[in-house]
């Protein structure tokens, strides 16, 4: 057990003693080796980096330096990424057997090792993170202790100012103190919807009930989408630190997170943090001597979709069949076990302290009129830079996706965009200087959602994008109501239809038509926005439909039934290349002759598409 004065003392102590991991002018002779340990990083063998780092610094007797284990930095493409403070050097793509040169050259002899350093989109090499393009144009909050501290160590998220927003909170705030600050600062829910996040603490704190809960939403199943799990595995304590505030405000002493099971470096911390916490006695009874006590525990999901959806997620938790219920009455009013219940997602809760530390006025200065603050994005798809970012609200797609993520690889051209992953819809190049804020979106037919962004080149092809989405939102339809259930079907199958060459106009129509009705008939977000990525392709892409239909022809050559492989017998010089390539002998041909392809026999893979030196094969 820790008392108050006992943290402030940690808090002091530490500052100094890390001061060097954002402080580059700071003044010491130590030196500490900052290893990404994020999912993506620990994939690629940073856990052996980091054992071989410590291993070599005992064996050459090398003081003052130390190895810390951090979480993501955000540049996934460049992982695992190794970070040397204070001089924040930036080594990328850093194996294990480059350990002993980096201790050897960098440590020992002080000069950097040229082969590792990063190399920005323009192949120049930068050798401090903050001069990568990829940083420049973003504003962490939610993430800004990512990289920074060993999430696995209170004293060090205490240090950069943990749980002081607690005890502001708990010494010189009163309920409505709080929620006034969350509501003044004009943050929305980073879950998708965009609800106006003090207004819901105001309506749970209203609520009667002589039990009250917290809840946190860390169901993330959005195909590629990890900015949740990336805040839990880098930055455990600042959900915790929220939740705690959260329940001050409404009046509730226990929460639970429901996390996906599998995220299991995510939830080995954060179930670390809760203990950590409770062995200070931050969590607990009376915690600093006060009235308030607060308790939290840990819910597996099974990795359902439909359990991202609050009212689902909460009959999970009870332990049911993860089903929406219908609404009214809402969480706020009859939650968990019918009791009030107040449910934010993970990135809502990560805003919550430093709006508490600095102020609902410097956050509402952030964003735009309607949208305050930073938003989180996965980055993904056909782009250079894939990883995680964190702009201000309002930053354009363009921006993004060009100035941060690089620009599309390959020399290729953008096509679009998805936002909201399965929920959202597709963004084409028109609209790559609309910002990104809530309003903005919803008016092209698109949707924040929680923050996934794929990038497509113009190699996809829209038709079977759309396609891809709804098999997944059918798959994941709990099958409560029947226009989910049913409709999501039909329209997969008219999709199944064109994407075979075998679709009509009329089913174009029909297609339309179910969309639009299971958009207003569904019982849930699921169902409610599952029409989504169909009815953007359609008004973005109907040629690309309409091309699949009329002339049973996919444009970007996706759609393998549609297919027709050919060469070009003026551009093939007969080199045979393509020939070694095919999988089922399907391309004869002599030496410096121009080659054929047997349509009966062609898979339609396209490896000799790809492989042809001459672009003399297309399909």
């Amino acid at each position: 057990m820790k008392t108050l004065v006992e943290i402030k003392k940690i808090r002091e102590e530490k500052r100094k003693e890390l001061d060097l991991r954002v402080n580059l002018k700071a003044s010491t002779k130590e030196k500490h080796i900052l290893v990404c340990r994020g999912t993506g990083c620990t994939s690629s063998k940073s856990p052996q980096i980091i054992e071989n780092f410590r291993k070599i610094l005992k064996e050459k007797n090398i003081e003052n330096v130390r190895v810390i284990q951090t979480g993501c930095f955000g540049l996934c493409a460049k992982g695992p990424i190794v970070i040397i403070r204070p001089e924040d050097t930036f080594y990328a793509m850093v194996k294990p057997e480059d350990c002993e040169e980096i201790i050897n050259t960098h440590i020992i002899e002080g000069k950097k090792v040229e082969r590792l350093l990063c190399k920005d989109v323009d192949e120049k090499l930068v050798d401090r993170l903050d001069e990568l393009n990829f940083y420049k144009k973003q504003k962490r909050i939610a993430l800004k202790n990512c990289g920074v501290i060993d999430p696995e160590n209170i004293d060090e998220y205490i240090a950069f100012d943990g749980y002081k927003a607690l005890e502001k909170v708990l010494t010189s705030m009163s309920q409505d103190d709080v929620i006034k600050e969350v509501t003044d600062s004009g943050l929305r829910g980073r879950g998708g919807a965009g609800f106006p996040t003090g207004k819901k603490w105001m309506f749970t704190k209203m609520a009667e009930g002589d039990q009250k809960y917290v809840v946190c939403n860390a169901d993330e199943g959005d195909p590629g989408a990890f900015m949740d799990r990336s805040i839990l595995e880098g930055d455990p304590h600042c959900v915790i630190e929220a939740m705690m505030i959260a329940g001050y405000a409404v009046g509730a002493s226990k929460g639970y997170i429901y996390v996906r099971a599998e995220y299991p470096i995510a939830v080995k911390r954060f179930q670390k943090a809760i203990d950590q916490a409770k062995d200070y006695g931050i969590l607990g009874k009376n915690i600093w001597g006060t009235n308030f006590s607060f308790d939290l525990e840990i819910r597996l999901g099974a990795g359902a979709f439909v359990c991202g959806e609050e009212t689902a997620l909460l009959e999970s938790i009870e332990g049911r069949r993860g089903q929406p219920r219908l609404k009214p009455p809402f969480p706020a009013n009859a939650g968990l076990w019918q009791k009030p219940t107040l449910i934010n997602n993970v990135e809502t809760y990560a805003n919550i302290t430093k709006i508490i530390l600095n102020g609902a006025k410097w956050y509402s200065s952030i964003g735009t009129e309607t949208s305050k603050g930073t938003k989180v994005f996965a980055l993904g798809g056909n782009v250079v830079n894939i990883g995680l970012v964190e702009v201000p609200m309002g930053t354009t797609l363009r921006e993004i996706v060009f100035d941060i993520g690089g620009g599309i690889p390959n020399g290729h051209n953008f096509k679009a965009a998805q936002t909201g992953g399965p929920s959202g819809g597709c963004i084409p190049a028109q609209h790559l200087d609309t910002p990104i804020d809530y309003e903005s979106l919803g008016a092209i037919g698109s949707m924040m959602g929680s923050g996934g962004l794929i990038v497509m080149d113009d190699t996809k092809c829209m038709v079977n994008l759309a396609k891809f989405y709804l098999g997944f939102t059918v798959d994941e339809s709990c099958g409560k109501c029947t226009p989910c259930r049913i409709g999501t079907r039909r329209m997969l199958e008219i999709l199944e239809k064109i994407t075979k060459g075998s679709g009509t106009m009329e089913d174009l129509q029909n297609l339309e038509d179910l969309a639009n009705n299971i958009k207003k008939a569904s019982v849930c977000g699921l169902g409610q926005t599952a029409p989504n990525p169909v009815l953007s392709t359609i008004k973005y892409f109907k040629d690309e439909y309409i091309a699949h239909i009329k002339d049973k022809k996919c444009p970007a050559g996706e759609c393998k039934a549609l297919a027709k492989v050919t060469i070009d017998p003026e551009k093939c010089k007969g080199c045979g290349i393509c020939k070694r390539q095919c999988p089922v002998n399907a391309i004869t041909g002599e030496t410096k002759s121009p080659h054929k392809i047997d349509p009966s026999v062609c898979i339609k893979c396209g490896a000799c598409v790809e492989k042809c030196p001459f672009k003399a094969i297309s399909k």
